[in-house]
């Protein structure tokens, strides 16, 4: 592969990317080549030593995604992260994919533990409150027991999903410092 091609090959893959940061890049890479044709290296030398154009642009576009992630945090821009690191290969599929469900998963668990003690929580309380409004319905414990055991469950899920809350929050960060780790074993 000649320096045109590489370079048509790589402006093609960079396509989406701001023009500002194509230019860069596009830069960098004929750089690249003028040193490599100072020290008597043909194009298609360098070309081969830079690699394939077309994984080279889409670890840029990767590492575009999970900045954008990095700097404004939302799910969007976190799943866009992911689905874009999937795309350098069938080991990103398992070790991004297989870890962040698992996390996902862990996360749905949490939030609804704490929403069912909430939940369990108030009931006890307006359970006992209105029982005496009610005729035939006897709570076989003590009110003062009761909604003691109310307003402990309705605060421990009100901390736990405080708690879930700041593991969200730790978990994204994590998550993109591990696809950054990802991007560059991969792309050395």
């Amino acid at each position: 592969m000649n320096r045109e091609e590489f370079f048509e090959q790589l402006r093609e893959g960079l396509s989406g990317l701001p023009e500002s940061e194509i230019a860069d890049i596009l830069y960098d890479y004929n750089e690249h080549f003028e040193i490599g044709s100072s020290k008597g290296k043909t194009q298609e030398e360098i070309a081969l030593e830079l690699g394939n154009p077309q994984t080279i642009a889409k670890s840029y576009r990767v590492n575009a995604k999970i900045t954008k992630a990095e700097k404004n945090p939302s799910p969007s821009n976190l799943i866009k992260a992911l689905l874009a690191a999937m795309t350098l290969g069938f080991f990103n599929l398992i070790f991004v994919l297989g870890p962040f469900l698992g996390v996902i998963g862990l996360l749905f668990g949490l939030y609804g533990i704490s929403i069912g003690f909430v939940a369990g929580g108030m009931g006890s309380i307006l359970s006992t409150l209105a029982a005496p409004f009610f005729s035939g319905i006897h709570i076989g414990v003590h009110p003062i027991t009761s909604i003691s055991i109310g307003t402990g469950l309705t605060a421990l899920g009100v901390l736990l999903l405080i708690g879930s809350f700041y593991l969200t929050k730790f978990l994204y960060q994590l998550t993109l410092k591990y696809l950054r780790w990802n991007l560059d074993v991969i792309t050395k």
